[in-house]
């Protein structure tokens, strides 16, 4: 891998993925998954899916765009969210066009437009092997790795790290991992105690 670094990251973050699945409960992850399955069978998601999401990803949902969102009908939430989701899943992008997209597609929405973290949470449940989620911690674990993300913030840029990471995924098991596997491999490296 280049990006500055000359060290290979893959032991790391190897060892970090076995780390995080020993450490995080295996129910963790069921209101993602059910969250992507209505997804799924709606092809958008509404408020209430919303909130399913910061329930799971563990955002404040008391700050000021969470009131904001409930004012706006559930109709143009489910159109922008429908907006995206098209985007995430259009194979004809890249990954990091389609993470850019469909970031965009979201940004109409209160709650979109300050950071990635939440977007990029309903676009993993969007498209659960296609995406990642995005957070302080998957920055610090870049950190930890030698290879800062650059700008901080930009979720189609990261998008694009994970997808080089991928493609040199040493053979064994790593090679069949997706975009969330090295989210959840970087979320434990950047992570109290790493």
């Amino acid at each position: 891998m280049t990006h500055g670094s000359d060290l290979d990251p893959w032991p790391r973050l190897i060892e970090a993925r076995a780390a995080c699945d020993a450490r995080v409960s295996p129910y963790y992850d069921e209101v993602l998954h059910e969250v992507a399955s209505s997804i799924q069978a709606r092809g958008s998601l509404g408020k209430a899916g919303i909130g399913a999401l910061v329930f799971w990803k563990r955002i404040n949902a008391s700050a000021r765009w969470a009131a904001r969102l409930h004012a706006v009908p559930d109709a143009v939430v489910r159109m922008a969210t429908a907006r995206a989701i098209e985007l995430v899943t259009d194979r004809t992008l890249s990954l990091e066009d389609a993470a850019r997209a469909g970031r965009e597609a979201l940004l109409e929405l209160p709650g979109f437009a300050s950071g990635p973290a939440l977007a990029s949470a309903v676009l993993t449940a969007a498209a659960p092997q296609r995406m990642a989620v995005y957070d302080r911690r998957v920055v610090e674990g870049f950190k930890t790795l030698g290879v800062p993300l650059t700008p901080v913030g930009v979720y189609s840029g990261y998008m694009a790290r994970l997808d080089a990471l991928l493609a040199d995924a040493p053979a064994g098991p790593a090679r069949s991992w997706v975009p969330r596997d090295l989210d959840l491999a970087l979320f434990t490296l950047g992570g109290k105690g790493g």
